[in-house]
């Protein structure tokens, strides 16, 4: 080999190194402007429960996979009402379950400015995102208000729900719309760094599928029925219209189970008669209770009865005599894991994630 090649060779493995080493140094600088203290807290039980074993929730009726988040749990963005106090608004992000990318400015901006940028931040992609904001005056508001000012503001996304845990795509997402705000309003962001969210995101996830249960019961009419009818003997019995669905509450105004049409269709006045109808208990999302499935069976047999339709289990057979007392006894291991693990049945957090 002459010395040319030998040369040659040398100059192209100083300029790959020379090209490594820049990469290096730029990532390094990157990682040192996002990095920042990763929201957790060790009194939390969810924060540790990675070694949660798969599979822990007793086998009841195992709800379908991950599917589409619902709306709501998330707050308004903006606000056009002035705030009603001084005090620090008690909604705020839930370090166990949401990831916080914050946005400082330089000077103080005012809500009014701000306003028009956060009417349509909502989510990222499949993830519901909230805002918060620190005011001039260090006041915690879980939404900005036109009249006041603020030095900051935080987008809180959700870890995890039905649709998954978060993404990179997602994240992505909501890094786009902090330095959106960013650039807009002079600002500097500051944020975990992408791979621990999406490493705690899958934990979370991990967590939630484990203890995702949901218990039906279907009504089959023994001849089709027209909507209104339907509407009208569930609503006598204490049923509450739940958009498409109807739902029937506990004290606390927290759906305990829900009724719904076996084809998925609307449950609204005037529409296609129906000759089944689906009950259903979503374990992770009703408040805790001794008779979980008994209550929904008691309510079942009584709109059955108003309806003229049977009662049955989800292999299409009657219901055996204290079937529902087993259930209820299984279901009491799941609800203990559910608080074990960080996530109250029917609380704020389990609404949040198993949405």
């Amino acid at each position: 080999m002459s010395d040319l090649q030998m040369g040659l060779i040398a100059l192209g493995v100083l300029f790959i190194l020379l090209v490594l080493g820049f990469n290096w140094w730029q990532d390094r600088r990157v990682r040192r402007k996002m990095q920042a203290q990763f929201p957790g807290s060790e009194q939390d039980p969810l924060l540790g429960a990675g070694d949660m074993r798969a599979g822990a929730a007793p086998v009841v009726a195992s709800g379908p996979s991950r599917r589409e988040p619902g709306i709501g749990h998330s707050n308004a963005a903006v606000s056009s009402e002035a705030p009603s106090h001084e005090a620090d608004d008690p909604q705020e992000p839930d370090p166990a379950c949401e990831v916080v990318i914050e946005v400082r400015f330089s000077e103080p901006v005012r809500g009014a400015d701000l306003v028009p940028h956060l009417q349509s931040l909502r989510s990222v992609g499949r993830k519901p995102l909230r805002v918060f904001a620190e005011t001039d005056g260090h006041r915690h508001r879980a939404r900005v208000h036109a009249q006041e000012t603020y030095v900051s503001l935080q987008l809180a996304v959700l870890l995890a729900n039905r649709s998954g845990a978060l993404t990179a795509i997602e994240w992505s997402q909501a890094w786009a719309r902090a330095q959106d705000l960013a650039d807009r309003f002079d600002g500097n962001i500051e944020s975990p760094d992408q791979q621990a969210a999406l490493e705690q995101a899958a934990r979370l996830d991990d967590i939630c599928a484990a203890l995702d249960t949901q218990v039906g019961l279907t009504l089959v009419m023994q001849a089709p029925m027209s909507a209104s009818d339907v509407l009208s003997a569930a609503m006598a019995l204490g049923f509450s219209v739940d958009g498409p669905r109807l739902a029937w509450l506990a004290d606390s105004g927290v759906t305990r189970f829900t009724l719904s049409r076996a084809d998925g269709a609307p449950l609204e006045a005037g529409g296609a008669p129906s000759d089944r109808l689906y009950l259903l208990l979503d374990v992770p999302c009703t408040p805790a209770d001794a008779r979980a499935f008994g209550r929904m069976v008691d309510v079942g047999r009584d709109l059955a009865g108003r309806l003229g339709a049977d009662l049955v289990d989800d292999q299409g057979k009657p219901l055996g005599h204290g079937a529902d007392e087993v259930i209820d006894e299984r279901l009491q291991v799941l609800f203990q894991q559910l608080e074990q693990a960080g996530l109250p049945a029917g609380g704020e957090r389990a609404l949040r994630v198993f949405s």
